[in-house]
C-alpha cells in the first residue's frame, strides 16, 4: 500500500472518529502552568479550544473579562454546556457526583428537570441520547467517549496482568522517592510488546485524539516509535513529579477524582465562585478558530491553541495559514498565545505566512517567544504527554 494511500486512510479514520464522537471527556492540558504563562487580568478576553471544558472553567476562575470556548466538534461543547448548566442549577454535592465521581443514580430525571432547559438545541440532542448511558450505566463517565474507551481497556489490561495493587500504591504514594521505588516494577510489566505495538498504531492514537500529522511530529524525534515517547513521558510523570495532586493520571487509573485531587472547578470554593457569576463570562461557540475570529466583533488578548496546530500542519496547512492570519487580524495589543506540540520542536510554525497591510511575512518574525519560561513550565506539566510547550507575544504593530 502506497504511503499516500496510508496517509489518506489514516486521515479518514481520524476524521471519522473525531467528528462523530465525544473524544475528550477531560482536558489533557495542565491549566496550572497555562495560567502562569497567560498572566490573565481583568481586561483580558481569552479564546480557548474547548476540548472537555475543564480548562475554560479554570481560566474563568482567574476572572478575565471573557472566555470564548471554541470547538468544531459540537459534542465537546455539549459537555462544557452541561458543566455550566450544572454549576448554575445544582448544589455542590450533586455536581461533584456527576463530574467528580462520574456517576449519578437517576441522572435522567435530574437532567430533564434541572439541566436540559439550560442547553442549546445541539447539546440537548446529544445529551437526550447519552445522559443515561454516560452517567448511570455500567462504567463511570470518565470511561466513556473514545479516550475514555481507551482508558477502560487499559484498566482491564492492568487488572488482567495483576497490576491493580501496584497502580493504587503508585497513585497514592506520599513522596516522589516512594514513586521511584514503585514505578520501575509497573513499567516493566506495562510496556509489553503488545502495548508497544498498540501505541504505535494510527487507530489507537485516533481514539486518543492524536492524528497522523501529530504522530509524525513525535516520530521524527523518537525514531519512529511513539511508544518510546510514551515511556519517557511516564518516567517523568511517575519518577520525577509529585503524584499527590496529579488528578489527570489519577482519573484514568481509577475512573474518578477525589475531593483532594481534582480540577479547580470541582473544588467547593471554586464551584461557588463560578456559580456567583464567573461562569457567566464563558461563551461557547461551535466553529473553527478561523471561523469564530472572522465573525467575532472585538479583539482577543489571550489565545490557548492546545496542540491542534500539529493536526493542521500536514493536509490542512491552508487552514493553519488562515487561522494565524485571523489571529493577527483580531489580536489586541500585547496579545499572547500559548500552544503545545507532540514534537520537541514545532519548526513548521515559524514559516507560516501572515499577510498584513498587503505585506506577507513569516510568522516567526512576528512572534516574541518566552522560550526559557516555557521550558521551565513544561518541566512541571503534570500531564507531560507533549514534547514541547510555547509562549509567544504577537508583534502586532
Amino acid at each position: 500500500m502506497s504511503c499516500c494511500l496510508c496517509k489518506r486512510l489514516s486521515t479518514m479514520l481520524f476524521n471519522r472518529i473525531h467528528m462523530n464522537n465525544l473524544v475528550y471527556n477531560v482536558c489533557w492540558e495542565d491549566p496550572r502552568i497555562d495560567k502562569q504563562a497567560l498572566r490573565l487580568g481583568p481586561e483580558d478576553d481569552l479564546l480557548v479550544i474547548t476540548s472537555a471544558g475543564c480548562n475554560a472553567l479554570s481560566y474563568a476562575l482567574a476572572a478575565p473579562r471573557s472566555v470564548h470556548a471554541v470547538d468544531v466538534n459540537y459534542r465537546q461543547n455539549a459537555l462544557l454546556e452541561l458543566k455550566i448548566a450544572g454549576i448554575r442549577e445544582l448544589d455542590f454535592e450533586t455536581f461533584f457526583q456527576l463530574f467528580g465521581r462520574g456517576r449519578y443514580s437517576g441522572v435522567t430525571a435530574l437532567y430533564r428537570q434541572r439541566l436540559r432547559g439550560r442547553l442549546s438545541p445541539p447539546a440537548q440532542k446529544f445529551w437526550d441520547r447519552k445522559i443515561a448511558s454516560f452517567f448511570d450505566g455500567k462504567y463511570p463517565f470518565f470511561f466513556r467517549g473514545t479516550s475514555g474507551f481507551f482508558a477502560r481497556k487499559m484498566n482491564a489490561y492492568l487488572d488482567r496482568r495483576g497490576m491493580r495493587d501496584d497502580i493504587l500504591r503508585l497513585i497514592n504514594a506520599a513522596t516522589v522517592d516512594e514513586q521511584r521505588q514503585i514505578w520501575p516494577k509497573i513499567k516493566k510489566r506495562l510496556f509489553s510488546p503488545m502495548v508497544r505495538f498498540m501505541v504505535n498504531r494510527d487507530a489507537v492514537l485516533a481514539l486518543l485524539g492524536v492524528p497522523r500529522a501529530q504522530r509524525r511530529q513525535i516520530e521524527q524525534t523518537y525514531g519512529g516509535h511513539v511508544s518510546r515517547f510514551a515511556e519517557e513521558a511516564l518516567d517523568d510523570v511517575f519518577g520525577r513529579l509529585p503524584i499527590r495532586d496529579n488528578y489527570f493520571w489519577r482519573l484514568y487509573a481509577t475512573g474518578s477524582y477525589t475531593r483532594e485531587c481534582c480540577p479547580e472547578y470541582l473544588q467547593e470554593d471554586n464551584f461557588y465562585a463560578l456559580k456567583d457569576g464567573l461562569v457567566d463570562r464563558i461563551h461557547v461557540h461551535t466553529d473553527s478558530v478561523d471561523g469564530f475570529l472572522r465573525r467575532y466583533d472585538g479583539t482577543i488578548s489571550r489565545f490557548v491553541l492546545l496542540d491542534h496546530m500539529d493536526w493542521l500542519s500536514d493536509c490542512l496547512y491552508g487552514t493553519l495559514v488562515a487561522e494565524w492570519n485571523a489571529i493577527f487580524a483580531k489580536a489586541a495589543p500585547s496579545a499572547r498565545v500559548i500552544w503545545r506540540s507532540g514534537g520537541l520542536a514545532a519548526g513548521y510554525i515559524d514559516s507560516v505566512p501572515v499577510t498584513r497591510a498587503g505585506r506577507t511575512e513569516k510568522l516567526g518574525d512576528l512572534l516574541r517567544y518566552e522560550r526559557d519560561r516555557a521550558a521551565e513550565l513544561h518541566r512541571e506539566d503534570r500531564v507531560h504527554t507533549y514534547g514541547s510547550f510555547y509562549i509567544a507575544d504577537l508583534l502586532n504593530g
